[in-house]
């Protein structure tokens, strides 16, 4: 405990500040917020880590990665905002190339610690979500037409729910607790609805009259708190409720 308590003064040096932030500028306040509320989740995870059994802390230690990783980048993010009032893509992008396969590998880990799952599972999301990220990226940063690059990420998305709804995902969570099996099905509602946000911002921010960076990055960002935030708590709530056998 200790030992994350010094990280987090670490992580919330001076050298981090950035600008003054207008009252205004409701963009750079979304950002204040969402980094906020990423920290608080990531000690949140990493205490309750030691009120679950075994089998679960796996997977409580990656819903704490994936929101540590994501408020340090927020870190730099909200100071681009900030000072330049820019969308920091390339933050934003390589916090999701971490966070977002993190992410999509919970849905197997959350089914191993009740029963077995083959391993392309873990395969499939993983690639699935890579090449959503990279043509999302290329798309975005402006190296690949937006339109293509949308289309084949959303493609990619898609793979990725038809592989957990009627898939391999789907019959391992068949074989699961009435517990997981509720989590399951609430964290596939969050890749099918939440993630839909972030589409949303794409379209909004590169694909709909000219780029609009505010309201992309107040899309994106409320996309991570909801999506970071609230997938790790469903993992939390059914690790506890399977720990204490309820």
């Amino acid at each position: 405990m200790k030992y994350l308590l010094m990280l987090t003064g670490l992580m919330v040096m001076p050298s981090f500040a950035a600008g003054d932030l207008a009252a205004d500028d409701m963009t750079g306040v979304s950002f204040w917020l969402v980094t906020a509320a990423l920290l608080a989740a990531t000690v949140f995870f990493f205490v309750e880590r030691d009120n679950v059994s075994s089998k679960w802390k796996t997977s409580l230690t990656v819903s704490g990665l994936v929101t540590g990783i994501a408020f340090w980048h927020y870190m730099y993010m909200r100071g681009v905002w900030v000072d330049t009032q820019t969308s920091p893509i390339v933050y934003r992008y390589i916090d999701w190339l971490l966070t977002v396969p993190l992410l999509i590998v919970e849905f197997y880990l959350i089914l191993r610690a009740v029963t077995n799952v083959a391993s392309s599972l873990f395969t499939k999301l993983f690639v699935g979500s890579l090449v959503m990220l990279i043509f999302g990226y290329l798309g975005e940063a402006g190296n690949m037409n937006a339109m293509v690059a949308f289309v084949i990420a959303m493609l990619a998305w898609l793979y990725m729910i038809q592989v957990l709804y009627s898939g391999e995902g789907a019959a391992a969570a068949k074989q699961a607790s009435p517990a997981v099996q509720t989590a399951y099905k609430t964290m596939m509602l969050i890749i099918v609805v939440g993630w839909a946000v972030y589409p949303l911002g794409y379209v909004l921010g590169h694909l709909v009259g000219d780029t609009n960076p505010a309201s992309l990055n107040i899309v994106y960002n409320f996309a991570d708190f909801v999506n970071k935030i609230l997938f790790g708590l469903i993992i939390w709530h059914a690790a506890v409720t399977e720990s204490q056998g309820t």
